[in-house]
């Protein structure tokens, strides 16, 4: 089986979608693709469906459900070269347990487990030092994304948090892939990403952080010193929060320091809306 959730969803038995196009179906195969080999409970998939509120038929409507889905299973397998290994039936694939059902993936590719896997290579050569090595692999890591995690799927409760954290994933892979090209100093080709993604995160301490780095290293101290502005404005506005001491003496140091001179900014601690990045 074949599992993409980092973009619109797509579930691919033997190369052959399973991907229903009703709504309710749709989430019932999307939670069990975020859970592969794992046992999702009958209480959290009528959650995701229908809230705290489901109606007395939930049950035999998950059901329904899941008879759809394993219908297109039978479908793809029925499309599958005789003498191919793999499950004979659909159960085998879409398998009830006592209080829930198991997605077998048989280990086949899943975006989600290869982005972990390659952010988690970036996040150690990071830490080792090896700049050029993390940046090309988070770089790979978030090249897997096509769009936000899935973007075509209705999202009910438990959705919701498990696209949240995918997201939140994603945007600290690119944070620190950010921080490793600056490391490597390449600043002026970071400035258009960057202001885009202040924009879009108006109160990310690290982004900003970065952006002002980037500026004040290609000679614009001015609008370095403006972005600063731009986000405590937002801070105060939206949080009630002052920039955090980090973010002030990067400021200070954008104030009286050559492009060349500026220091290794602290993190923004555990009550900010993100830590500020160390920016060498």
């Amino acid at each position: 089986m074949d599992i993409d959730v980092l973009g619109p969803l797509a579930v691919r038995v033997n190369g052959i979608s399973v991907t229903p196009t009703a709504k309710k179906p749709r989430q019932v195969l999307a939670l069990l693709a975020l859970n592969p080999d794992r046992v999702v409970t009958v209480d959290t998939l009528i959650e995701e469906l229908w809230g705290e509120n489901p109606p007395r038929s939930s049950r035999t409507t998950l059901q329904t459900y899941i008879l759809q889905l394993r219908e297109l299973i039978t479908a793809a397998l029925a499309r599958t070269p005789r003498g191919d290994a793999g499950p004979r039936t659909a159960k085998d694939v879409l398998t009830t347990t006592p209080g829930g059902y198991i997605l077998h993936t048989d280990n086949g590719p899943y975006d989600v487990r290869e982005f972990e896997r390659l952010a988690g290579t970036g996040y150690r050569s990071m830490d080792a030092g090896d700049f050029p090595n993390a940046a090309r692999q988070l770089r790979e890591a978030l090249d897997l994304w096509s769009g936000n995690a899935l973007a075509d799927v209705h999202a009910g409760p438990q959705l919701h948090l498990e696209v949240r954290r995918l997201e939140e994933a994603r945007l600290c892979a690119l944070d620190q892939r950010i921080e490793a090209d600056l490391r490597l100093g390449r600043h002026r080709e970071l400035l258009g990403e960057l202001t885009v993604l202040v924009q879009r995160h108006r109160t990310h301490e690290n982004l900003h952080g970065q952006l002002m780095v980037a500026l004040h290293r290609s000679g614009r101290r001015r609008e370095a010193l403006d972005v600063y502005q731009r986000l405590r404005t937002a801070l105060v506005r939206e949080l009630g929060l002052e920039p955090s001491a980090g973010l002030r003496r990067l400021q200070r140091s954008v104030l009286v320091s050559g492009p060349d001179l500026l220091p290794e900014p602290a993190g923004a601690g555990p009550d900010r809306p993100s830590r500020l990045s160390r920016i060498g």
